[in-house]
């Protein structure tokens, strides 16, 4: 073969694997994955007794892409490249196990977890490279970027966080609410743990000064809608994000699993994929 030759091969496409492949997300992530040619469907998993065990993984497009969805994970890992997982916090964590003994970098998007949850994944970003973010929008990462720079103008301003989800979440708020509360508080120079309200009901007195409320409302096929509002004296600022389908997420995890085979180990999230993170 000629430098000529070599120069025109086509690279090869990106292994990606997904687990929980018959659920919505899943499902999503594998409608992604077949629409584009440099990544490929190398795997698909779920859990016991999931609807799609044993079925081809595009069956629902009408497709034939001869990966099947197994349940036996540890063997589907073979020969990956990368995991996309939005998962529960306690299977994405057994993966995290697997796939850092491997050298298989890992997308992940599921939220729920709790302080030794996040710190596996910090540490397991010392050998493999993972994407964790609690949105992988390309919208909505484009407003955190753009939210700490209202947060920082609008000091003194009451702040409200609204999210809206379908009736089959398990979690509130969900995790991009509180990174959205995250951010407010690191820019107005205080901790979410100091400033948040999670509740409010019965005689709750006024409001607290600075303080960062949530509400989350769960009902229907609502995909996600987010509003964070600022309320002034006489005047009000409403940044909101929703999601239509559950495709912008779909297509920012594979525009994070193309980063990691690129970066090499650590820990990022969606603005150093889209080349957002504030320079020192």
């Amino acid at each position: 073969m000629t430098p000529s030759d070599t120069r025109s091969s086509p690279a090869k496409p990106l292994r990606c694997a997904v687990a929980g492949a018959s659920g919505r997300m899943g499902r999503t992530l594998v409608e992604a994955l077949l629409a584009h040619d440099d990544v490929a469907l190398a795997a698909a998993f779920d859990v016991p007794g999931a609807a799609a065990l044993g079925r081809d993984a595009a069956e629902f497009l009408g497709r034939r892409t001869e990966v099947l969805v197994t349940e036996h994970w540890r063997t589907a890992l073979t020969n990956c490249d990368c995991l996309i997982d939005f998962t529960r916090p306690e299977g994405t964590l057994a993966h995290l196990a697997v796939c850092r003994e491997r050298g298989i970098n890992m997308v992940v998007g599921t939220t729920g977890f709790d302080a030794a949850g996040r710190a596996a994944i910090t540490e397991a970003a010392r050998d493999v490279g993972i994407v964790f973010a609690p949105n992988m929008a390309i919208g909505m990462n484009v407003l955190f970027h753009l939210l700490d720079s209202a947060a920082r103008a609008l000091t003194g301003f009451d702040v409200e966080i609204l999210e809206m989800h379908h009736r089959h979440k398990v979690d509130a708020p969900s995790g991009t609410a509180l990174r959205l509360g995250e951010i407010v508080a690191t820019a107005q120079g205080a901790s979410l743990a100091e400033r948040a309200e999670f509740a409010r009901h019965g005689l709750t007195g006024e409001r607290r000064a600075g303080s960062i409320g949530f509400a989350a409302l769960r009902g229907g096929d609502v995909v996600g809608d987010h509003t964070v509002l600022f309320a002034g004296t006489g005047e009000r600022i409403e940044i909101t994000h929703k999601a239509g389908s559950r495709m912008p997420y779909a297509l920012g995890s594979l525009q994070a699993a193309r980063f990691l085979a690129r970066s090499g180990p650590g820990l990022f999230d969606m603005q150093d994929v889209l080349g957002l993170r504030a320079r020192p």
